[in-house]
């Protein structure tokens, strides 16, 4: 029998399919009571474990070998918690015309979330880029988020994002950085384990993260929150979410180039340096805000979309450029990619 497989011409991610299922479940059916109760607890395990697995995962020898290209990393960081927070606070001038109040907080929200890992890694690959240094700036931008992204949202989110307080970066670091750093100590015994059986726990850990998204939108729901979002302003955070990635990317792109980096460098940072982490921003959502985290997340879920399909047709332009020649060296020794690879996010 042959396996089934999602048609490579299907535009729309499959697991953006299974979020936006999810959130029509918590729609028809949103927990309440002691079923809220047992969904809140399961999420909140599930956040920790997902974690957990984060850490087990990371080669800490492998990522620190590519430190050595320090400048390409400093860059990708550099658009990922300067240049994006900076542009979410310019946003604040789109409210109320374009943007609701609880809108721009999600989005500025999604501006302060770590890159992704795999998806910079994969359309990197297709474009004939530098995939080693991409594998090791999506590592340092998720580890780094784990600390930044909660201290940047109580700089600039305050006591505005709805149940967010300050109180919620502790709780981030026992909920988030302490499975994290537990999986990092428990790697020498459990990295193999993981490495045979990373399918299935990819598995688990997209489940727990259509479980935050259940939980985050059954809250909502609960609230009555969504009636703050009509089809003018879905349509304006759209509008306004085009524009930023096609600022981002055209940035990454001719920034890297006055920088200095060469075509393969340039490609990494395009890549790793404008797009956002669903997995990792949904987590940190539901800590953040509580019973808002519906509304919050709502702009990086679309946001995350979008991203795949505009990098999915630039990558593919990219192979077919005249410099993406078969021989071209890598500018980082392949030997640092070995291990370093993670699941989308």
């Amino acid at each position: 029998m042959k396996r089934l497989s999602w048609p490579r011409w299907m535009p729309i991610d499959p697991y953006i399919l299974l979020l936006l299922g999810t959130v029509g479940l918590a729609a028809l059916l949103p927990a309440r009571g002691t079923g809220a109760d047992v969904a809140s607890g399961a999420s909140t395990g599930a956040i920790a474990f997902l974690f957990f697995l984060y850490g087990a995962r990371l080669s800490t020898r492998e990522a620190m070998d590519g430190v050595r290209h320090w400048r390409l990393h400093v860059t990708v960081l550099a658009c990922t918690f300067v240049v994006f927070p900076l542009l979410g606070l310019a946003s604040r001038g789109l409210v109320p015309v374009f943007l609701t109040d609880p809108l721009y907080q999600g989005l500025l929200f999604l501006t302060l979330v770590p890159s992704t890992i795999q998806s910079s890694i994969a359309f990197t690959s297709i474009a004939r880029g530098n995939v080693p240094a991409a594998i090791c700036a999506g590592s340092f931008s998720s580890l780094v988020g784990i600390v930044v992204t909660p201290l940047l949202a109580a700089a600039l989110l305050g006591g505005s994002g709805g149940g967010f307080s300050a109180d919620s970066v502790v709780e981030i670091v026992l909920q988030l950085l302490v499975p994290f750093v537990a999986g990092q100590l428990l790697r020498r015994w459990i990295g193999g384990f993981v490495a045979r059986h990373k399918k299935v726990l990819g598995l688990v850990d997209r489940g727990s993260i259509l479980l935050v998204v259940y939980t985050a939108f059954s809250e909502g729901m609960v609230q009555g929150i969504w009636h703050q979002v009509s089809p003018v302003r879905l349509a304006g955070l759209l509008a306004v979410e085009a524009v930023l990635l096609a600022v981002m990317l055209l940035l990454t792109w001719y920034g890297a180039k006055g920088l200095g980096f060469g075509r393969q460098d340039r490609i990494a940072i395009q890549f790793a340096g404008s797009k956002k982490s669903l997995a990792a921003g949904l987590p940190m959502a539901s800590v953040l805000f509580g019973a808002h985290a519906s509304l919050a997340v709502l702009p990086l879920m679309l946001f995350h979309q979008m991203q795949l399909m505009v990098c999915a047709v630039i990558a593919k332009r990219r192979s077919r450029d005249p410099e993406a020649l078969p021989s071209e060296e890598p500018a980082v020794p392949a030997r640092t990619a070995v291990g370093t690879g993670g699941r989308s996010r």
